[in-house]
């Protein structure tokens, strides 16, 4: 699964220096990162309409949407995606209300 994810994040970092003309990644960076970052907001609201409804084969369309471009915005702003994937990874293992409760400190 990771393999993906990175080879995803490879693709969009490239793209990310192309041509906005011919490059949909270009083209959404070249708007900047809130452009990038209200596309996100699209995606998971799409998300949600697609949970609710029931209907998986839009669930899992509308998630990769979000996925792809939560990428994109990483990389626009310079996170790699192991540094998200490692912060998950410290959260493994810990309640979700620990977790909380001790980011409020």
């Amino acid at each position: 699964m990771t393999d993906t994810l990175s080879r995803l994040e490879a693709t969009i970092a490239q793209r990310l220096g192309a041509d906005p003309a011919t490059s949909y990644v270009a083209a959404l960076k070249a708007k900047g990162v809130g452009k990038i970052a209200q596309k996100v907001g699209e995606e998971a609201t799409e998300t949600v309409i697609a949970a609710l409804s029931g209907d998986r084969a839009e669930l899992v369309g509308e998630a990769a949407d979000l996925m792809f471009h939560l990428i994109v915005l990483l990389g626009a702003s310079g996170v790699p995606l192991g540094d998200v994937l490692a912060e998950l990874d410290r959260r493994e293992g810990v309640s979700g209300i620990a977790e909380k409760a001790a980011r409020k400190s």
